[in-house]
């Protein structure tokens, strides 16, 4: 199955309105801003953006309707207005229905996560999980001595309660009980997260399988992250049949 992105809509949420009725449907009002980007349409959510949600008094329906107006330019430069509407309903299936995906440090965790909620989660994915983040720090500082009070990594300034926090630490003592499917995918040019990692964990968990792919480093080019797109897209299928 062949998909394409045509926009992302960042919303920030405003102000929520809520009006709770014990004898009939409760409604929330919840208005936003934001911007839209992607390679047809740039541009911002006028005011007025309002999502509507109306809740069953027993909880047995939950309708969603998003109504807002968008403002920018087209991929020809020119300028113009979009009206979308957004409708559905939420599943209650869906609740027992939640996977956890997670890339390099939200890879980590995701992993500690998925051990701590087993009941609660599905399925796990992990792009390149960070599981080497506490072994390679401390590699590097030791002692808690020799740790500094700050680190400047990739223009992130991590104090010294992060490397404390990890001083000693097993990541591989921490992960594994997690019984359901695990997806892994690494590359096998991952300088930052060596490919063992990755197939150590496809290992430790009962039902884990990892993907190698040939030629990807820390950061997948295009064709490696639609790749993984597709297969996350079946993994997410293939889990919530019930």
């Amino acid at each position: 199955m062949e998909f394409e992105e045509i926009l992302t809509v960042h919303v920030q949420i405003e102000n929520t309105i809520e009006l709770n009725n014990n004898d009939g449907d409760s409604v929330i009002m919840i208005s936003f801003k934001g911007r839209a980007t992607g390679k047809y349409f740039n541009g911002e959510i006028l005011d007025g953006g309002v999502d509507t949600q109306i809740i069953g008094k027993c909880g047995d329906r939950h309708t969603l309707s998003a109504r807002y107006i968008l403002e920018g330019k087209d991929y020809t430069g020119e300028f113009c207005k979009i009206y979308i509407e957004n409708n559905g309903n939420l599943n209650n299936k869906l609740k027992h229905a939640i996977s956890l995906f997670g890339g390099s440090q939200g890879g980590l965790v995701s992993a500690l996560v998925a051990d701590e909620c087993i009941e609660q989660i599905k399925g796990l994915l992990l792009l390149f999980p960070a599981l080497c983040i506490a072994d390679d720090w401390n590699t590097k500082f030791p002692t808690r001595e020799s740790i500094p009070d700050m680190v400047d990594l990739w223009g992130v300034q991590l104090g010294r309660i992060f490397f404390e926090s990890i001083h000693e630490y097993k990541v591989f003592d921490h992960i594994g009980k997690f019984d359901k499917n695990v997806l892994i995918f690494h590359g096998d040019q991952d300088d930052i997260v060596a490919l063992e990692y990755g197939k150590k964990a496809s290992v430790l968990y009962p039902h884990a399988r990892i993907e190698v792919f040939p030629g990807e480093g820390h950061g997948f080019s295009e064709a490696g992250n639609k790749r993984v797109a597709e297969m996350t897209y079946e993994f997410i299928k293939a889990n919530n049949v019930t």
